[in-house]
């Protein structure tokens, strides 16, 4: 009886586990992943775009929408965890121009969704360790200088970060958990 448990249990241990390698493929499964990144409101009516096929390619459009709302499913090439996203007009624009090393030129705040969470990784010349943010708002704002209050650490809740590439201080964003993370 306990080696029947046992090996059930390491079935199960090990279909979660490659459960959550899985990452998305077909343009139906792109679709299904990038449904998951926000509440329906958001993603009813948004257009939902594929990742390049190479580093300053163009998107491919998945499933044209007819709101502000931009969805991609996870990941982009070379990506290891599959973290779709939803972004509004203006937090897509912030983070496509400053990935690409353009100027920002936002207006006013913009607003991301990651209802599937995210892995924050310890960017180069930093020391802490990777850690997974559960599911998350995330607000980008044309003062930077807004968010100087808030930790630079996100094991406690509400924190600020930045883009790839970025300095430390020129590209960030509020993360805003919206529950626990139970991994």
């Amino acid at each position: 009886m306990k080696l029947a448990v046992f090996c059930l249990l390491s079935t199960l241990i090990v279909s979660a586990q490659n459960a959550t390698q899985h990452l998305p493929s077909t343009d139906a499964e792109k679709i299904t992943d990038a449904l998951r990144a926000g509440p329906n409101f958001i993603t009813d009516n948004a257009t939902i775009l594929d990742w390049p096929a190479q580093k300053g390619g163009e998107f491919r459009v998945l499933r044209k929408g007819t709101s502000e709302w931009t969805c991609l499913p996870g990941p982009p090439p070379g990506a290891m965890h599959d973290e779709p996203g939803c972004f509004d007009k203006v937090f897509f624009q912030w983070a496509l121009d400053g990935l690409a090393g353009r100027p920002q030129h936002i207006d006013r705040l913009g607003i991301a969704y990651m209802y599937t969470g995210a892995f924050v990784p310890n960017w180069p010349g930093e020391t802490k360790p990777e850690f997974h943010v559960g599911p998350h708002i995330m607000i980008v704002t044309p003062h930077a200088d807004d968010l100087q209050g808030f930790s630079r650490e996100g094991w406690n809740g509400t924190y600020v970060t930045h883009l790839p590439g970025d300095n430390h201080t020129d590209l960030l964003f509020l993360v805003i958990p919206v529950q626990p993370d139970h991994q």
